[in-house]
């Protein structure tokens, strides 16, 4: 009830993030229930259909990490002083944001139900039976395995954001106050103060070490491993293009391919792609110290500065990113030289749909991580323009971090989908 208070009266912009939140769960859930009416029409093709339901989990996971984003960024949800005394401390306000984000996305994975039922005919209404053929209308879908695909969004965005969302020690947070001397000569007149006569106080306690607190690691400090897996995944697609062809029961189908593919090519696209994740914001970190070197002015120091400050909230979406439009560059570096107008299609609807939820969700929490790194600086920024920092300077700043990440992104996202398809275009 808390959940749909909040939600009453929160700003349109917040709002509007949790409708595209409902949107995309909406689509995983329509291409949750395509895949489970295929299963159910084609028994036999028990293969398919496994296969089917495993790529459904590059969007599923592509809207857990959206979702997981939006409720970060909820104004709702951070804490706030006096919240504690009234029962709502860190703990509580991140399962309230978990709880927010499960009514999101069983909103859409109802509509997504709605929506599916209209296009195969069991409801009736202005689309009704449009696209039976496409969805196997002439089989009734169990109840317990829908409902089970669809709650399984819902639950799995709700159980991410708990651990997502909850509280950590930062030593930041938590600055240890040195114990205070005890001045010389002070005992010395206490004890010419003090009676002669009766017992003396016991001597005072040593107090306590302070606790060690966790330092968090640098921005930086996934940068070598994620390098050293791309290294590793490129090598072990060079090795296996090489290497003697497997049997054809071991080959994995990709979509539109009428050959099969080794289970280590696509083993070391996606290492290649794990390390992009990886080194997200190690490259950001570093994109900032770029920036800062030499003898900068005033514009390149702010920029630089705010990058390196920024790395571990935007770097990891961007890493994301460029994972995914690497993917997508190898696609099209493999199926768009072949494509045939006339002939048969190697993508369908279906997969459209996933390829476009996924960049969309992506990119839409890459954006996201952005505005949320923008709200935490709105301390600095209002005290650099008390300083009297003109807003163009703060403007030149912003144009120049994302001109220098498109400059090194881009190329790094071009060239690792260039060499993750060399093995499957020979």
């Amino acid at each position: 009830m808390l959940s749909l208070r909040l939600a009453r009266g929160a700003h349109p912009l917040v709002l509007l993030r949790r409708l595209l939140v409902a949107a995309a769960a909406a689509g995983v859930g329509f291409l949750l229930l395509c895949t489970l009416g295929y299963a159910v029409a084609h028994p036999k093709s028990t293969g398919q259909s496994l296969v089917r339901l495993v790529w459904c989990a590059v969007p599923l996971a592509a809207v857990v990490q959206f979702a997981v984003a939006v409720a970060r960024t909820d104004p709702a949800t951070r804490p706030r002083d006096g919240l504690d005394a009234a029962g709502l401390g860190p703990v509580r306000l991140s399962v309230l944001a978990a709880a927010s984000t499960a009514i999101s996305c069983t909103l859409g994975s109802g509509f997504a139900l709605l929506l599916y039922k209209v296009l195969r005919g069991d409801i009736g209404g202005p689309l009704s039976g449009s696209a039976r053929r496409l969805l196997d209308g002439q089989v009734h879908l169990p109840w317990g395995a829908t409902l089970t695909l669809l709650g399984l969004l819902p639950a799995l965005a709700a159980g991410t954001c708990v651990l997502a969302l909850h509280p950590r020690r930062e030593a930041a947070a938590r600055v240890q106050q040195p114990a205070v001397e005890p001045v010389e000569g002070a005992e010395e007149v206490e004890s010419t103060e003090a009676p002669s006569e009766g017992p003396q106080a016991p001597p005072p306690a040593p107090a306590p070490a302070p606790a060690s607190v966790p330092v968090p690691g640098p921005a930086y400090a996934g940068l070598p491993w994620g390098i050293a897996i791309i290294a590793v995944g490129l090598a072990l697609e060079a090795y296996v293009g090489h290497g003697p062809a497997p049997d054809p029961d071991r080959l994995i189908s990709l979509p539109g391919r009428t050959d099969g593919t080794s289970p280590g090519v696509l083993g070391g696209w996606l290492l290649a792609s794990l390390g992009l994740v990886l080194a997200g914001p190690g490259l950001t970190h570093w994109c900032g110290v770029l920036l800062a070197a030499g003898r900068p002015g005033a514009v390149r120091l702010l920029a630089g500065r705010i990058l390196q400050d920024a790395a571990t909230r935007i770097g990891r979406p961007l890493g994301v990113l460029c994972a995914v439009a690497s993917g997508a560059l190898a696609a099209s570096e493999l199926y768009g030289a072949a494509w045939d107008s006339t002939g048969p299609r190697p993508f369908g609807p279906l997969t459209g749909l996933g390829a476009a939820l996924v960049m969309a969700c992506v990119t839409a929490t890459a954006i996201t991580a952005a505005l949320d790194s923008r709200q935490s600086r709105n301390g600095t920024t209002a005290a650099l323009q008390r300083l009297g920092i003109p807003a163009s300077m703060l403007r030149g700043a912003a144009i120049l971090r994302t001109g220098v990440l498109l400059a090194v992104l881009a190329p790094l996202t071009w060239a690792i989908a260039e060499l993750v398809t060399l093995p499957m275009s020979r």
